[in-house]
């Protein structure tokens, strides 16, 4: 659903999967600033937003889904994974129950997908799921803001989510200043939160995304894909790992989802999630690598330099020495 600030003076449509909403309103710099200084709005307005109700909702989701809700406090936030059998991620959810109603956004597009596979789960519980997607919207504004929400504010990359009536998003400008998501992605980019279906493939797990402490309670019951959380965390070593990447300011372009990242010599070690040029680093991006690559190792993202820093460990479990590789020319 194409989003009505669109017709904002100065509004250029983003890149899929964002095309519903801007990139920006014609100052991408002025607006990144003004999101981080708490001036600004982001409209996100094509994420999917899903309500589940009912007495057993939270017993259920806890069932389901990778973190510990049974006793979730009413306007208390967090964030949880719907693992595949194999443990790979296949949903990450942002949630947050109102004690009625539990509220949850995802990335755009997954929440139909999300909604059926919660629907047939449902079995002889007194739970009803469903996709408002149409009805709700998400924006991320300044924690002082004055916006009537639906749901309980949940902590956002600067600022807060929340969850409004669509039909409110024409007047939310107000006093706040409108900021596409390239302002938002370059601050989330910058503060190494991976975004599932940018940053992930179909593969990805918990551990290799750093999800474990915020998404993942790791003294909960069963769930599915339990056992491979479960074995990553007792012996380590995931097989791949998150970084974030200062790629070279002097090139004039930003490597592309997907593009390969390579180690000198030309051999493939991952892959660039999301990039974007932030205000104050300059270019950056996220990238999967495998977990054995060095983490002093240059590296090329789609043809790029790249110098890299760790986010995820290549170490990273619960009883793994935590002794991050150099190379050989700088080890003494």
């Amino acid at each position: 659903m194409e989003s009505p600030l669109l017709q904002l003076p100065g509004a250029v449509p983003a890149d899929a999967p964002d095309q519903e909403i801007a990139a920006h309103y014609g100052e991408p710099a002025q607006e990144q600033r003004a999101l981080e200084a708490g001036t600004a709005f982001v409209d996100r307005g094509n994420r999917g937003v899903v309500r589940v109700s009912g007495p057993d909702r939270l017993r259920w989701l806890h069932s389901l889904l990778s973190q510990h809700l049974e006793r979730l406090a009413p306007g208390e936030p967090t964030q949880a994974l719907l693992l595949g059998p194999n443990g790979h991620v296949e949903h990450h959810l942002h949630l947050v129950d109102d004690g009625e109603t539990t509220w949850a956004h995802v990335e755009p597009g997954t929440a139909p997908a999300l909604t059926e596979f919660l629907d047939k789960m449902r079995f002889m519980l007194r739970v009803e799921v469903e996709d408002v997607s149409d009805a709700y919207a998400v924006v991320t504004v300044p924690e002082s803001a004055e916006v009537t929400a639906a749901a309980p504010v949940m902590p956002d990359v600067t600022g807060t989510a929340r969850i409004i009536e669509r039909g409110a998003l024409p007047a939310l400008p107000g006093t706040l200043r409108p900021a596409g998501i390239w302002a938002y992605e370059a601050l989330r980019i910058a503060a190494h939160r991976p975004r599932f279906g940018l940053d992930t493939d179909h593969r990805a797990i918990p551990h290799e995304m750093g999800w474990i402490e915020s998404a993942v309670h790791l003294e909960k019951g069963c769930y599915r894909g339990q056992e491979t959380v479960a074995r990553v965390h007792n012996l380590g070593r995931p097989p791949r790992r998150l970084v974030f990447l200062h790629l070279d300011g002097s090139v004039d372009r930003l490597p592309a989802h997907g593009d390969p990242v390579e180690i000198p010599g030309g051999r493939t070690v991952g892959f660039v999630g999301s990039a974007a040029r932030h205000h104050e680093l300059g270019p950056v991006a996220l990238a999967l690598v495998k977990r054995n690559v060095p983490v002093d190792a240059e590296l090329l993202a789609g043809g790029v330099a790249a110098a890299q820093e760790v986010v995820v460990s290549p170490e990273t479990g619960a009883n793994a020495k935590i002794e991050l590789r150099r190379t050989a020319a700088n080890r003494t």
